[in-house]
């Protein structure tokens, strides 16, 4: 064969299997590394004593009503009982009296404690205000039939003998009038806060928180007579309460007194 022909079949060769080659593709080129997922650190925790159930203003706290939680440290507030700062804070706050109320869960703070040493009816008293008890009837019969609780509000009205109209209609003659009105009770008996559907009066005395003024007027007004109260409904609370001046001139103004003698009734003015 001559070699121009072998030179043009090796040509062709090659030319060949450079197009078979080229045909064929070449190998998927490989997969990019996976990206390494970097996991923020968690947030530092700390130990919170908690109320382990909801806790009653009154309540004297146990073992039991405490408990430690993780709380986040970014959620810390002053006032908080931690475990790494107070490790025997649970055992140091049993024994003391829940001066304002706790949520199950909520953080327990010294501010809404009372210790045994200190008095509790003075904790829960506002600035500037006098505790002061008046004496009522086991039964309800001068207490709105025994369904005042503590932190009600009341009226306290006044029954007392009018000497000068006794002796202007020969009988005895007895006169209301409403001394106090929109007042807050602190307590009923030995009871400060209604437990388990508790809705009678537990005791013979209920404590109304009073302004010095307020305190002189219903201690006179025990000597001089009886007193009762009255339920104020909830729908009253937050309204503006009315001067104590104009209540007692209006209660002057409406006194009236029907006397019945020998079956002649015979109306009476003071």
């Amino acid at each position: 064969m001559k070699p121009a022909r072998l030179a043009v079949l090796g040509i062709a060769l090659l030319a060949g299997s450079g197009a078979a080659y080229l045909m064929s593709g070449s190998p998927p080129p490989a997969p990019p590394p996976p990206e390494k997922i970097v996991q923020a650190p968690p947030p530092p925790t700390t130990e919170v004593l908690v109320a382990a159930a909801d806790e009653p203003m009154g309540q004297v706290l146990q073992a039991a009503d405490l408990r430690w939680q993780t709380w986040p440290e970014s959620a810390l507030s002053p006032g908080y009982v931690t475990r790494k700062d107070n490790p025997q804070g649970l055992e140091s706050t049993v024994g003391a009296t829940v001066r304002s109320a706790f949520l199950a869960g909520e953080p327990i703070r010294a501010q809404k404690l009372v210790r045994p040493e200190s008095g509790f009816m003075a904790a829960i008293l506002p600035s500037g205000m006098r505790a002061v008890a008046i004496v009522t009837d086991s039964r309800g019969t001068n207490s709105a039939g025994g369904f005042i609780l503590p932190n009600d509000r009341v009226d306290v009205i006044r029954t007392y003998r009018d000497e000068a109209a006794s002796k202007t209609a020969g009988v005895d003659v007895q006169q209301s009038q409403t001394i106090l009105r929109d007042i807050r009770v602190l307590a009923v008996g030995q009871l400060i806060q209604e437990k388990n559907g508790t809705n009678v009066v537990t005791g013979e005395t209920a404590t109304l928180a009073l302004t010095p003024v307020q305190a002189e007027t219903v201690t006179l007004a025990q000597k001089i007579g009886s007193l009762s109260l009255a339920l104020r409904s909830l729908a009253d609370a937050g309204q503006a309460a009315r001067p104590e001046a104009s209540v007692a001139e209006e209660s002057s103004a409406n006194q009236g007194l029907t006397v019945v003698r020998f079956g002649v009734p015979r109306q009476q003015t003071p």
